[in-house]
Order: C-alpha cells, then sequence, then structure tokens
C-alpha cells in the first residue's frame, strides 16, 4: 500500500517524508486555506504545489475549482504543466467526468475526488481516472459504512480488471488503514497526525521504558564492580 499524506504544510511534508514511508501528497482547497492562516498571509497555489512536488518523489494531488467542463480543463492543463508529479484532481460530477476522459486524452493522469458511492467509482474508472477517492470518513459521519464503500468499489475494480488505483481518503483512525490494507487498497491519504498514530502501541513504550530503567541498573551495577 502507497502512503500518501493529506497536507499541504510543508512542514508536514519533510517530516513525512523523512520517515522513509511518504509515496505521495493529497491537497485541496481547504489544506491550502490552512496553509494561507499558518503563514498570516495569501499563499500562491501555483508555487506552493511546485514546492511539495520538489519535496516528494511521487503523485501530488492538485484540485481544481472550476465546476464546468472548460474550466476544468483550463484549471486542469495549467495544474499538470507545474510539475510532473502533478496529479490534477476534479469532483466526481458530470462536468468532471466529462473532464476526466479529455485530460486523460492529453496524457494528464486524474484523480477523481468526492466519491462516496459505488456507482460514482464504476463511472470514474470507466471515464479513465488515474485514482478514486472514496471520503471514508465523511460517510461514516452520515452514519453510513465508509468501509463497506471501499469493500464494493475494490470488488467492482477487480471483477473488471479496471487500472483506477483507489486512493482511501478522509482517514480518521490507525484501523480505517488496518482495514483498507487488508482489502488491497492500492494508497491510503491521511492527515500526518494519522501517520504518526500508526506507530503507537502501549506495549512498545512500556516494553522500552523497561529495557532502559534494566539497563540503567546494569551499568549501575558495572560501576559498582569496578569501583
Amino acid at each position: 500500500m502507497k502512503f500518501f499524506v493529506d497536507t499541504a504544510d510543508l512542514d508536514e511534508i519533510r517530516e513525512a517524508n523523512a520517515m522513509g514511508v511518504l509515496d505521495g501528497v493529497t491537497t485541496n482547497p481547504s489544506l491550502m486555506k490552512k496553509v494561507s492562516e499558518k503563514a498570516g498571509r495569501p499563499v500562491d497555489f501555483h508555487e506552493h504545489i511546485y514546492a511539495i512536488c520538489e519535496l516528494v518523489d511521487g503523485d501530488v494531488s492538485a484540485e481544481v475549482t472550476a465546476t464546468d467542463f472548460d474550466g476544468m480543463m483550463r484549471e486542469g492543463r495549467t495544474l499538470a504543466a507545474i510539475h510532473d508529479n502533478v496529479v490534477v484532481k476534479v469532483p466526481l460530477i458530470l462536468e468532471g467526468i466529462k473532464a476526466i476522459k479529455a485530460l486523460k486524452a492529453e496524457g494528464i493522469r486524474v484523480n477523481c475526488t468526492l466519491c462516496f458511492s459505488p456507482t460514482q467509482a464504476l463511472i470514474a474508472a470507466k471515464a479513465g481516472a488515474a485514482y478514486i477517492s472514496p471520503f471514508l470518513g465523511r460517510v461514516d459521519d452520515i452514519a453510513s459504512d465508509g468501509l463497506r464503500l471501499l469493500e464494493q468499489i475494490v470488488t467492482i475494480y477487480a471483477n473488471y480488471g479496471f487500472e483506477t488505483e483507489v486512493l482511501a481518503a478522509s482517514l480518521r483512525h490507525p484501523m480505517h488503514i488496518v482495514e483498507a490494507a487488508m482489502m488491497g487498497v492500492h494508497v491510503s491519504t491521511m492527515p500526518f497526525d494519522v501517520i504518526k498514530k500508526l506507530l503507537d502501541h502501549p506495549l512498545t513504550d512500556i516494553g522500552l521504558e523497561r529495557f532502559l530503567a534494566d539497563w540503567e541498573k546494569y551499568q549501575a551495577s558495572m560501576q559498582a564492580e569496578v569501583a
């Protein structure tokens, strides 16, 4: 499974990359807003996407804001020209599906975002999306089953040999990643805090504390014997 970090924060991307587990980045307008708020000034979107691409050896999703076909095509071409790592992110609406097909014909890879049903995922794959992004956490938020949605998409894609990669998004906790990995999902994208939580286990902390305490006692006994 590939790990993408869902952020536009350069510091978080650097730290995730330093761990040696980062395969890519997903961004969206809301994440860019957070970056500008953190900087205390408007941040140039295109320059920032380029900076992210220079940090990561992998795909970087950059989202269009247009909702009409012509607008998506203009923005998609501009985003794709920023860097070879850019994957254009378009919403799963009718105009977006048209744009997926047209952008693919131009050699531009697309991440189809805001997927909430298996039928949407099926349409996106048939249109030629490089990635489909089902939002697990947001499905859970409305008392539905995000993991069941993910399972349905994985099964449908496997049945027909679609090349579209399943990119599990809106992941809120480690069990989302565990279940996605068990299903064979291609990519999980998550906030950096969730990546760090994958390392956490109380028995690891207890074991390390005990080893260090025993080591100190051992060192003390060795020093006493020498003295």
